[in-house]
Parts: C-alpha cells; structure tokens; sequence
C-alpha cells in the first residue's frame, strides 16, 4: 500500500484474485478456490499490512470466515509496528441480515460492522460486533462518506478491500479506492452473470477510471497486478517478468470498459 493523496480518509487497496477472463467467481458464485498458495500468501501479506479488511455481505455468506493473519512472522511483524495481532475485520451490510451462526463469528478477530438504522437494529444488545458503525443516507443507503470519516476518526489509515464486485462499484463511485492488487489465474470461467472485481452498470469508455501500473510479478502460470488510481501521485520503477517493480507517470493503463448506471452496494 502506497501513501494517498485523497485527503484524510483511510487509504484502499482492493485485492482479489480474478480468472483470465476477469471473473472473481463462478456463475454459482461458489467460494474462489482457483488461486494458487502463492496467491493466498500473497493475500495474507496485503491483509497483514492493513489496519482493517473491509468486505460485503455476500463475500462474507459465501466464504464464511474472516481472512485472518496466520504467519507468525507476519503477526510479529505487525505488533513491532504498535499494531494488534490481527487487522479489524469490517462486514458491509446495509440490511445487517446476517447469519449469527456463521464461523466468522467465532473467529479470534476484531469484528465492526458498517450499516443503516435498520441494519443496526437487528443487533441491538448483541456482542457478536465490537463496533457498529450506523451510516445512513437521506435515501436509505449506506454513507459512504460519512463512514469513512468514521473510521479515519477511530485511527484506521489503511483498508484491505476483498470485495465483492457489488461493494468495490459503490466505492468507485464514491472515489473512495485507491489502489488495485490483482492476480490473473490460469482459467476460464465465463458466465454472463460470474461476478467481476467491480459490478454495478459500469462506466463508458470515456468516463471509465484511469489506472497506472506500479508493478507486476509473474510466477509459475499466475500473474500479479499492482494498479493504482491515476492522480493518486507517487512515482516508481518497471518490472520485469519474475520481478516486482514499479512504473511511473508514463507508464501504461489498461482500459476498463462498461456502461452507464446507478450503483448500489452490497446488502
């Protein structure tokens, strides 16, 4: 995670695995188990260099359980920085309708949950979070804004966003991403409604989000992607196949295609 330039708000990185083909999951929308052990260590390292790991409620339904740090050298790592053990781990849910018996609550981890008056209603004088975070639009929906404000006011710098799809187009939206950390997997998945890192309608071409290459990786059939928003700042250096490196402001960005609409997020 590289320093933001957005002001005082936590900084993002999204990072996700994705198929060749850009889907994060199945058409079935099964758990993503297509990443190879180099990808889930490379997961735990960006997971550990967050204060908090921010995800949506059907990320949550499908998986079942917080991404957790489990490299004793990476939780050392950690609390040599003043930091806990483990980084927040921040369920997104607008209706708050979740499932008390899930294994995510039986985690070894500090839970927060961001949501509506609605949402939060459904656990009133419960423990199972140690923080709920009520942030309501005047149209119902989750403030984005406000919720980040929260958060950067209880000391959050830095959020690791592991989707989904649905969440991560809310975000856009709201200008609210930094940065992008994604590994290419060596399949096809297809599937006219398999999820892809951002939902949503999309963008059009012309209004899509510019991004700048800070670095890539390639290692055995994977391909690791280090993407930030352009305008974000900072400078780099190029990589080369086996090796990280970064790119600088003239550096290449992919063109991410799409249409026009209204966003929503995860519920």
């Amino acid at each position: 995670m590289t320093t933001n330039s957005a002001g005082n708000r936590p900084q993002t990185t999204v990072v996700l695995a994705m198929s060749a083909d850009g889907k994060i999951a199945d058409a079935k929308r099964s758990p993503a188990k297509f990443g190879s052990a180099n990808d889930k260590t490379h997961l735990e390292r960006q997971v550990a260099k967050a204060d908090a790991v921010l995800f949506g409620a059907t990320t949550l339904r499908s998986g079942g359980t917080a991404m957790r740090v489990v490299d004793p050298a990476l939780i050392a790592q950690r609390e040599q920085q003043g930091q806990p053990p483990q980084p927040i781990q921040i369920l997104a849910s607008k209706s708050g309708n979740i499932d008390p018996e899930l294994p995510f609550f039986r985690q070894n981890v500090p839970r927060w949950l961001i949501t509506t008056d609605e949402g939060g209603k459904n656990w009133q004088g419960k423990s199972q979070f140690d923080r709920i975070l009520v942030c309501q639009s005047p149209t119902g929906e989750t403030d984005w804004m406000a919720a980040f404000q929260q958060m950067a006011n209880l000391g959050i710098k830095t959020i690791c966003v592991l989707g989904g799809g649905e969440l991560i187009a809310t975000l856009m939206a709201a200008d609210l991403i930094d940065e992008f950390s994604l590994t290419v997997c060596p399949l096809i998945l297809g599937g006219a409604t398999a999820p892809t890192p951002v939902q949503g309608e999309g963008f059009l071409q012309n209004m899509a989000p510019r991004l700048e290459l800070l670095s890539w990786q390639a290692i055995d059939q994977e391909i690791f992607l280090h993407y930030r928003l352009k305008g974000r700042g900072g400078d780099g250096e190029m990589g080369r196949e086996g090796e990280e490196g970064e790119i600088g402001s003239r550096g290449a960005a992919l063109r991410q295609r799409g249409a026009e609409g209204k966003l929503t997020t995860d519920s």
